[in-house]
């Protein structure tokens, strides 16, 4: 009976999140309003290694490029830990495509400064300026990244957030340009998203994405330009790939959700 009794709350919480939805979808502020920038802007991807465009942001990029943002990525590593930097950076450059990003709009820093490597930290200064120079040549206005955590705790992940972290804090980053942060969840929430779908959407003051079945098909299908990823990476890019959450430095957070919604909290320097 106890059990019976738990999938019955179960089952009314998840038809309360999804009513809420549909029915809050039309209430929601416009990308103007919530302080994103305008139609025509200028968007940076910043990753530390192929794949982590495929792993976790591709629902932001595609959001983003419904609305109409110029997007642009930057990733820091040609991801050379299994020897393999070769392959992958043309694995990237397959999944950006599928992604709606053109090879003249991604950049591959690959440089012994910046190696693929979980226990090395990169020096957070040679970072922020290596980052900064991409911003202001590219005439950037939204920067997309990982949060403290890096989501899954990468060391490379962690060191791009702290590089961000210090120009968005130390205000060297250009006027108008704002942050976005992948936030990492605890393993309950990243495992069981459709229980979590509910609790997320009590997120105040977002930009809600709903990705039409085209952008669905399209997400899909872009993880089979990664077929060099480890086999037990793979697996878990089926869960990944459905659930993150964006946030700004210092303020709330909201979900994005590949295979429903996605929300993005902005925030103005």
């Amino acid at each position: 009976m106890v059990a019976v009794g738990l999938l019955c709350v179960a089952v009314a919480v998840l038809t309360w999140g999804f009513l809420r939805v549909w029915n809050s979808a039309a209430g929601l502020r416009s990308p103007e309003q919530a302080g994103l920038p305008r139609a025509g802007s200028r968007a940076l991807l910043v990753i530390a290694h192929p794949d982590d465009e495929a792993m976790f942001f591709a629902p932001s990029v595609l959001g983003l490029a419904r609305l109409e943002q110029r997007v642009s990525l930057l990733c820091f590593s040609s991801g050379n830990f299994y020897n393999q930097g070769e392959i992958r950076k043309k694995e990237l450059l397959q999944s950006c495509e599928v992604l709606g990003i053109p090879p003249s709009r991604v950049m591959i820093i690959d440089n012994r400064e910046f190696p693929d490597h979980p226990g090395v930290q990169w020096d957070t200064e040679l970072v922020a300026s290596t980052l900064l120079q991409h911003i202001n040549v590219n005439d950037i206005n939204l920067v997309v990244t990982f949060d403290a955590e890096g989501v899954s705790g990468h060391s490379n992940h962690v060191a791009l957030y702290r590089a961000v972290r210090a120009l968005h804090s130390e205000g060297r980053l250009p006027k108008g340009c704002s942050v976005l942060m992948l936030q990492s969840v605890n393993v309950l929430r990243k495992y069981v998203y459709l229980l979590d779908l509910p609790w997320s959407l009590l997120s105040p003051q977002d930009v809600l994405f709903m990705l039409t079945s085209e952008e669905v098909a399209q997400a899909k299908v872009h993880e089979d330009q990664h077929p060099e990823l480890p086999l037990k990476r793979r697996k878990s890019f089926q869960i990944f790939r459905t659930k993150g959450e964006t946030r700004s430095p210092g303020r709330g957070s909201g979900p994005t959700y590949l295979l429903d919604a996605g929300r993005l909290q902005p925030s103005s320097h």
